[in-house]
């Protein structure tokens, strides 16, 4: 008889998993170091993180709004940590060391950002998701919102997985 996995959304990672894609995602990409992307939610269906704004992401001085490269860069970073997720998500079969192996070959092959209205505010929330895991290539969607919980800017990305 055939087995059937729960549902992506019922699945929890490990704590080892969590703290191991954690750690990759903060530390070992040095350029998430300098946007101050911290992981605030990881699951194998929804990634959630925060930045909070600093002198350093200003693009525009007069209004001390967060620049429009910033925004690109966090929301092609949140899409790349929804497939590593994913992956993770899809491969619970396996240790999770084992696991977190799976992502050196992971690269954005196609980005687009829509900027809905100006990055203004303390901080900033971010949340992505997969909408399609294939074998070589997944397609996500991801979301930037201001302190007020007001949608900021969205974006899609393909990454490749293979």
């Amino acid at each position: 008889m055939p087995q059937h996995h729960a549902p992506a959304t019922d699945l929890e990672f490990e704590d080892e998993f969590v703290k191991g894609l954690t750690h990759i995602f903060e530390k070992m990409i040095v350029f998430n170091q300098f946007l101050g992307l911290k992981i605030t939610s990881l699951k194998p269906h929804l990634v959630r993180a925060r930045i909070d704004m600093r002198p350093e992401l200003v693009g525009h001085y007069g209004f001390n709004r967060i620049h429009g490269g910033v925004i690109s860069a966090c929301l092609d970073n949140m899409g790349a940590l929804a497939v590593m997720a994913a992956i993770g998500g899809r491969h619970m079969d396996e240790a999770p060391a084992l696991r977190l192996h799976r992502f050196g070959k992971l690269g954005t092959i196609d980005l687009r950002v829509d900027y809905l209205r100006p990055g203004i505010g303390e901080y900033f929330d971010l949340r992505a998701e997969v909408m399609r895991l294939g074998s070589r290539v997944a397609s996500t969607r991801m979301e930037l919102f201001g302190p007020d919980g007001t949608l900021m800017s969205t974006g899609a990305g393909a990454y490749i997985v293979s």
